[in-house]
């Protein structure tokens, strides 16, 4: 009998992510959810770096606003202000990793609020 050696979430990750891969002009945009933030960042896989990133624990500690939010607004605003981010660096497109979570909430809000921004996901 084989021995499975990964866990679970490992699993999941591969399998959403096995098709996806960024570059400089279309990167990858990844999504962390914690319970209590949202983190987003663009990769360029092939350079192996991160273009942008974005989170709502950086927004949280800087304006008062942000506190009063519901998670999922919260999202919809990261997504907006990474959008910005990456147009004004010239990147017109995308393409969302959504990781190991359902596209559902919180994510949906993010990749909404990236599509309003102007990123062709």
């Amino acid at each position: 009998m084989k021995k499975i050696t990964h866990d679970r979430k490992t699993r999941k990750i591969r399998r959403v992510r096995g098709g996806i891969l960024g570059t400089g002009e279309i990167p990858r945009i990844s999504v962390f959810r914690s319970n209590k933030y949202i983190y987003v960042q663009a990769i360029d896989d092939v350079n192996r770096k991160t273009v942008a990133a974005y989170s709502s624990f950086s927004i949280k500690n800087k304006k008062a606003k942000m506190a009063r939010l519901k998670k999922s607004e919260e999202a919809g605003v990261i997504g907006g202000q990474l959008a910005k981010q990456l147009i004004r660096k010239g990147i017109k497109k995308g393409v969302f990793d959504r990781g190991r979570y359902a596209y559902l909430g919180r994510v949906k809000a993010l990749a909404d609020a990236l599509r309003d921004g102007g990123l062709i996901i």
